[in-house]
């Protein structure tokens, strides 16, 4: 059996894993005009700092990711819509 390699997600992946983050950062302050900017920055950091300690990869699936996303920005659970 060989060990999973860790392959980083693509351009394409990375960017909807922060859309992800995202949207869960606006919707815990309750889409509040004016922070967008600062979630999609919170949300890159995150979603990076995840990537490097290989927490999320080009294999992580969708709700999987959602669900480490969600956990690792502290957000309580609920639907993921």
């Amino acid at each position: 059996m060989t060990p999973e390699i860790h392959t980083e997600p693509s351009p394409r992946q990375r960017r909807e894993m922060i859309a992800i983050a995202a949207y869960y950062l606006a919707e815990h302050r309750g889409f509040a005009p004016g922070g967008a900017d600062q979630d999609w920055l919170d949300a890159e950091r995150t979603v990076d700092a995840m990537i490097a300690s290989k927490l999320l990869s080009r294999t992580t699936q969708t709700d999987a990711g959602r669900r480490l996303i969600r956990n690792a920005l502290v957000m309580p659970e609920g639907d993921d819509g």
